[in-house]
């Protein structure tokens, strides 16, 4: 582990409380997120829209993701499975059928690429920042804001929002623990208004948990930090946010595993003879393959992301806000093979895919307010360089994996990228009928050029560009009354091609050269219609959305994972999307609330396609893990001293081959928060006990399809491509200020 301080929160705080003193926060600081726990109108937005507060976030299971608060959303399927929805190789979020690759991500407006695993432009939200410092996040189910810093989001986007510095010196403090040795400890200290208007916070954060099955932990440190100085006109803003993640791998199950080897059934470790003998063919139990088991997998990252903002107001009217930011990652993900030797002895070695990141940006955003006009436009410009290999480690036995390894004894296959991204775009949005009528229209312009470099084996190099002159999105919103609201809004978008382990340079460099000349991005046209209601003690919405997909591409697995074989990348033509969402929430007292949404959703593809020469009917099939039907409850109370929330989400049967002849059938999640407020005195200000129950009712069920990629066929229901739900997890917390 690294000796680094901001890894041992406590002694931070320790020090750093002699450095700003321990006034505490005052009452209504503007560093604490006041809006309600989920924004349900939007009001004024010409698409569906909603956000969830900080207040949301940290009744949540500590440690979570950001992005599991947001699966009662209409419109959002999550899945992960571990507790936390933080393994990354597990985790996926879709939205209206459109993947997580498919959706766009930023923090603080900075982009976060598209949080794949095998990420090669960004990182996950669960390593930019830790959960405790994001105050608030805003969801676009259909076409995100035409200045998302984002050439992947066909469909809707997803803005995080850091928690401001506070005004008053003080310190937050969580401690966390539950189920599997989970052990999570969170530190924030704030400076609070030093002289020159300045103001920052610093945190730290160490998490520990072991896997809820198998052998094997899931850790991680962070240290986030922020500084904000105020001058006449503007601020001026920095942040540095460091993450460092070792988590170990849970074993992808098929459904024919599932009948064979059980629900709980997880990788070798640490019984290492056991699977020297599978790698020599030799089974024991219920195992009869290779693939039904592997001794380890584990997935290490590090991540530093940093920037600098200006908001600037150089005229009355007038605001510019720019961002220059740096992102360097690093990262292993880590198997023990069967299928290469180490020496002719020893038929185990250590398969590895290494990442590196090293990206640089910049996006600027200029608004000009005239009469009853708003007009913006804005700039996203970023390079960025991505390494990637495959590399194999010779072993003479069970070995620590759980750090950074080199001095392979053999190369897969090496590639580096650069990317060049380059996106403009400009909007106008019109007041009329005395504030009644609100209209917006622009257009955006992306270009994106990659420059790919075989250095080793077989995968391909070569030079591939995506762009769009003219890419126009427009909306409207009429106030029919003070309280009834209707929107519409259309926007096509484009996504560019992807470099790494997921794109075009996955394939050999003859399936490249066969495919380029008539290759086109990925093209969707998004149209939404809704309406919008207030009623005292009630509120909500119901949103028709329609979507054309062009030029749909996937990556096809051609062999089981832990093989690395070249993919297939297909055009799979047109897709159609069409559905509901609604949403209501009733204030039913002064301290009771209940909050419900439904999604009815139907994607199909609309076409035919060849696979390496044979045909595969797809034609009105539907798209894989994408739930037809998703329904979410919550009734939540709170008064000065008590608060709890019982929340179930139902979601549909889902596909993962695209002849849908495999599936996982449909299942409802609970899960309860709840938490006693004790009275400040002496030296708390706040100080709060919170139980987290997930999974209340104890459900087996399938979290995550496609954790190996998704197949044209499975009918004996024998790809492994499907991760087990946590089962009932138990986490007390105690948070509070100081």
């Amino acid at each position: 582990m690294d000796a680094q301080i901001y890894l041992n929160p406590l002694c931070l705080a320790a020090m750093l409380m002699q450095a700003v003193g321990g006034v505490a926060y005052a009452a209504g600081d503007p560093g604490t997120d006041t809006i309600p726990v989920v924004e349900v109108l939007g009001a004024g937005q010409s698409r569906q829209t909603q956000s969830i507060s900080h207040a949301d976030i940290v009744k949540a299971v500590p440690g979570g993701s950001p992005l599991k608060a947001l699966e009662k959303l209409p419109g959002v399927s999550f899945q992960s499975s571990d507790p936390f929805g933080a393994y990354e190789w597990s985790t996926r979020i879709s939205i209206r059928g459109f993947n997580q690759n498919q959706l766009g991500f930023t923090l603080d407006g900075v982009p976060l690429g598209d949080m794949s695993y095998g990420n090669n432009n960004g990182l996950h939200i669960s390593r930019a920042i830790s959960s405790e410092n994001i105050g608030r996040v805003a969801v676009s189910q259909g076409a995100g804001a035409l200045g998302t810093a984002s050439t992947s989001n066909l469909g809707g986007t997803v803005q995080f929002f850091t928690v401001s510095p506070a005004d008053s010196r003080g310190l937050d403090f969580a401690q966390t623990l539950g189920s599997d040795n989970t052990s999570r400890t969170f530190v924030r200290i704030d400076s609070g208004q030093m002289s020159g208007n300045t103001k920052f916070f610093i945190s730290g954060t160490r998490q520990r948990a072991d896997k809820w099955k198998g052998w094997g932990g899931q850790d991680q440190d962070q240290f986030n930090s922020r500084i904000e100085y105020r001058f006449d006109g503007g601020q001026m803003s920095a942040f540095y946010n460091y993450s460092g993640r070792k988590e170990t791998d849970y074993q992808d199950l098929s459904l024919e595993m599932l009948g064979r080897l059980g629900y709980n059934w997880d990788n070798y470790a640490p019984d290492w003879q056991r699977a020297v003998n599978a790698a020599n063919k030799v089974f024991n139990g219920a195992v009869n393959n290779l693939d039904d088991a592997y001794y380890l997998g584990r997935g290490l990252r590090k991540d530093h992301l940093g920037g600098v903002s200006l908001e600037w107001n150089p005229a009355p009217n007038v605001e510019l806000k720019t961002t220059i930011y740096r992102h360097e990652n690093q990262g292993q993900g880590h198997w023990y093979t069967p299928y290469t030797a180490s020496s002719p002895v020893m038929p185990i070695s250590i398969r590895t895919t290494e990442y590196a990141i090293g990206r640089n940006g910049l996006v600027s955003d200029l608004s000009w307010n005239f009469a009853n006009n708003q007009l913006t436009a804005g700039l996203w410009a970023e390079r960025s360089h991505h390494a990637l290999a495959r590399n194999f480690y010779a072993v003479t036995g069970p070995e620590d994996t759980n750090h950074f390894l080199s001095g392979p004894m053999s190369t897969g296959f090496k590639q580096d990228f650069e990317t060049v991204t380059r996106q403009f775009y400009v909007q106008d949005s019109l007041s009329a009928m005395e504030g009644k009528l609100k209209i917006n229209g622009g257009f955006k312009s992306p270009r994106v050029r990659i420059d790919a470099i075989s250095l080793a084996g077989s995968r391909a190099g070569g030079v591939i560009q995506a762009s769009k002159t003219f890419l126009p999105q427009g909306g409207l919103t009429y106030a029919v009354t003070p309280d009834d609201e209707v929107f519409a809004s259309a926007a096509s978008n484009m996504r560019a091609y992807q470099p790494g382990v997921s794109g075009p340079f996955s394939q050999t460099q003859a399936a490249v050269n066969r495919s380029q000349p008539t290759l086109k991005p990925e093209t969707s046209t998004n149209l939404d219609l809704g309406y919008r209601f207030k009623r005292p003690g009630i509120q909500g919405s119901l949103a028709l959305y329609r979507v054309r997909f062009d030029d749909r591409l996937l990556s096809v697995a051609t062999c089981v994972g832990i093989a690395g074989c070249p993919s297939t990348f297909v055009n799979v033509g047109k897709v159609r999307t069409r559905g509901l969402e609604a949403i209501a929430v009733w204030k039913i007292s002064r301290d009771l609330s209940w909050f419900n949404t439904a999604t009815l959703n139907d994607s199909r593809y609309q076409s035919d396609y060849m696979d390496n020469g044979k045909l595969l009917a797809v034609n009105g099939k539907y798209v894989v893990d994408t739930p037809r039907k998703m329904l979410s409850s919550e009734l939540a109370f709170e008064n000065a001293a008590w608060f709890a929330t019982l929340g179930a989400k139902y979601t549909g049967k889902r596909f993962y081959t695209y002849v849908n002849d495999g599936a996982v059938p449909s299942y409802w999640l609970g899960n309860l928060s709840a938490g006693y407020k004790l009275p400040a005195g002496g030296m708390f200000k706040e100080l709060v006990l919170q139980l987290n129950v997930s999974n209340l009712f104890d459900k087996r069920y399938f979290a995550t399809i496609g954790s190996n990629g998704f197949v044209a066929s499975d009918a004996m229901g024998t790809f492994a491509t499907l991760q087990g739900g946590a089962p009932r997890q138990f986490f007390i917390s105690i948070r509070g200020k100081l």
